[in-house]
Order: structure tokens, then sequence, then C-alpha cells
């Protein structure tokens, strides 16, 4: 008779049976008892359906579908050890930029019985401590970071809590776990290699004031000041970026004394928002004024002109990250833990 309560226990019983105590609210009991099954078979077909007969699980389905039955998967998570949640941090829900990276991370996550819980960081990282903190007392399987930036007692927190990390969209040889990204340091020298093998010699430059645009900033300015190149007009402006930044930020330029040649906006809204400026005041595109932003979201290719701008795989980000943190959530190997996906300088009209 123990042997049977210990594995009983295993399949959930042990926390359904709580959840039987609940007066008012449809529990495991109904359900068995509408689909003709035991509770241990109801368990299994919620937490192990590939170990559950077909015409049993739809049977089992069917009977949750009609009670509106909602399993405690907290109390299932205690037994399991695991909690089959995600918790992916990105710095605001705002920027578009993010979407599609989420989007499939999500998807793919989804696609193996995980669910993702999203949250928001402002680009502050005393919130992201704050939320990693939270998050941590739900036990979640794994967590995914937009970025590399982190405070140490985050980092502690993440060291003691032992569960599979992933960064992305940024690049370093040492991350807490996992990371999918590329090098914001190489974007910044190659944009400025590409516009200075165009000839041009006048530049200006608006950038958001978050950790991955000021490591653009630094070595697209370092590059073009390699180069002799005057590197003084320079506009700085708050995050998420938005499209009337670049035609303030064009303003504010000029006033300052640019007259032409080209300038570089660390997102495509701002270089949007630049074009729309530029045209207003007579500049003729790309003769007079050059315009490069960075993201090539999909409005870029139908600005008017089109827009010069630095790509990189949000797609593969996402699907990489969810690829490698469930291969560590399922303790397996990862072969590669640092994934550079590259990126590319995409001309249209605008150079």
């Amino acid at each position: 008779m123990s042997r049977k309560r210990k594995d009983l226990s295993k399949d959930g019983d042990t926390a359904n049976r709580s959840e039987d105590k609940q007066i008012g609210s449809v529990t495991l009991t109904d359900v068995a008892r509408l689909a003709g099954v035991g509770t241990t078979t109801v368990s299994r077909a919620i937490n192990q359906p590939d170990q559950v007969a077909p015409k049993t699980l739809e049977k089992v389905n069917q009977a949750i579908t009609l009670t509106g039955y909602v399993p405690n998967l907290i109390a299932g998570a205690l037994a399991s050890r695991k909690s089959h949640l995600v918790a992916a941090f990105i710095p605001s829900i705002a920027n578009t930029v993010y979407a599609e990276t989420i989007r499939y991370f999500s998807r793919t996550l989804r696609n193996s019985g995980y669910q993702v819980l999203l949250g928001e960081t402002d680009y502050q990282e005393e919130q992201e401590e704050s939320l990693v903190r939270t998050i941590l007392s739900r036990r979640p399987d794994g967590i995914f970071f937009i970025g590399i930036n982190h405070t140490q007692a985050c980092r502690r927190q993440l060291l003691v809590a032992n569960i599979p990390v992933v960064e992305t969209w940024d690049m370093t040889t040492t991350p807490l776990d996992l990371i999918v990204g590329f090098s914001h340091e190489a974007v910044g020298k190659t944009t400025a290699d590409f516009l200075l093998q165009k000839g041009i010699r006048e530049f200006a430059s608006i950038w958001a004031l978050d950790s991955r645009a000021q490591l653009r900033r630094k070595n697209f300015l370092e590059t073009l000041n390699n180069h002799g190149i005057d590197t003084s007009l320079v506009f700085d402006v708050e995050t998420p970026t938005n499209f009337g930044q670049g035609r303030e930020g064009l303003k504010h330029l000029l006033a300052a004394g640019f007259k032409g040649g080209a300038v570089v906006c660390s997102s495509d809204t701002i270089a949007h928002g630049v074009l729309a400026e530029a045209l207003s005041q007579g500049f003729r595109i790309p003769e007079d004024l050059a315009v490069v932003g960075f993201g090539d979201q999909s409005f870029s290719a139908f600005t008017n002109p089109p827009l010069t701008t630095v790509r990189f795989d949000r797609k593969r980000i996402g699907q990489c990250a969810a690829e490698v943190l469930l291969a560590r959530i399922n303790g397996e190997k990862v072969p590669e833990p640092v994934i550079d996906v590259g990126f590319e300088i995409i001309e249209r009209m605008t150079t």
C-alpha cells in the first residue's frame, strides 16, 4: 500500500488532493468522474500526456473543456521540480524592434510545452534586479534576457538559483550561461568604414542612451577619429526612441553647424524622423545628406527614400535562444554556449 501511495504522489496526486479541498471550484475528481477514469489518469494526462492512450487522453481533454478545470501547475511543479515556465526580460514593450525575437522565442518554447512570462525592465538594471527576485520565487525553469548588463545583486541571485540563463542581442566571451547575439562594437566600426569608403567626411549622429547604442556610438566615433574626422556633432535621446526624436535631432544638429554629409542613427525610427525633417528642409537624399539607421524594421524598405540600415536576424536570435535554453533545461550538453549570429549593412537609397 505504501508503494502505491508513493507512485501516486509522483503523478502529482498529492498536490491534486489539496485542490479537491477547494469548495466551490472544479476539482480533479470532478474531471475524473466526467471522463470515467481515475484521478491518477487525469493527472498523468495533464503532466505526461505522451504516456496516456490517445482515446483516454481525448476523453480527459473533453472533460477539462466541459468543466473549465484549471490545473494547479504551481503545486504540480513542487512535485515534478519543473514549472514549465520561462521568464523573459526585455527593455521595453514600446520598442517594437524586440517583438520578433520574443515572438519566435515564445513560439519555439510553446512547441515544447513551455509558457513565457514577460517582464519589462525599462532599460533600468535595478528594475531588472527587482523583477528577477520576484520571478525566482515562482521557480521558472529558465530565464531569457535582452542584454548582458546586470547588477551584482542580480548576478548573485541567478548564480544561487542555478537555473539556465540565456542572454541575447549582445556578445561577450563570458556570459552568465548562454548567449545568442552579435557585436555592437563591430556594428559601430563597420558603419563608419562603410561611409568612409563612400568618401564622406562630414558626420553627425543621433544616439539613444541605452548600453548597446552607446557601444555602437563609441566604436563609430573612435573609427572616425582614427581617420581625422570631427565627431563633435552628436545628439543623445532618451529610450525608447521615436520618430519625433529624429526630426528634433536633425534640427539641433543643423543649429549646431551641421551642413550636410551623413547622419548615423541608433535606430530606424530615429532615422525615419531624420529623413522627414531633411526633406522638409530641402535636402536632397543622398546627394546632400546620407542617412543610416539600425535594425532594418518592417517600414525601413518603404521610407522615402528607402533607408540604408544594419540588419541582424531577430528571428534566428529568438529561435536559437529557445533551443539552447531548452537543451540546458533538459540536461543536455550545449556544444556552443556563445552563438554569434552576425549582422550586415543593407544599402538602400539613403546612401
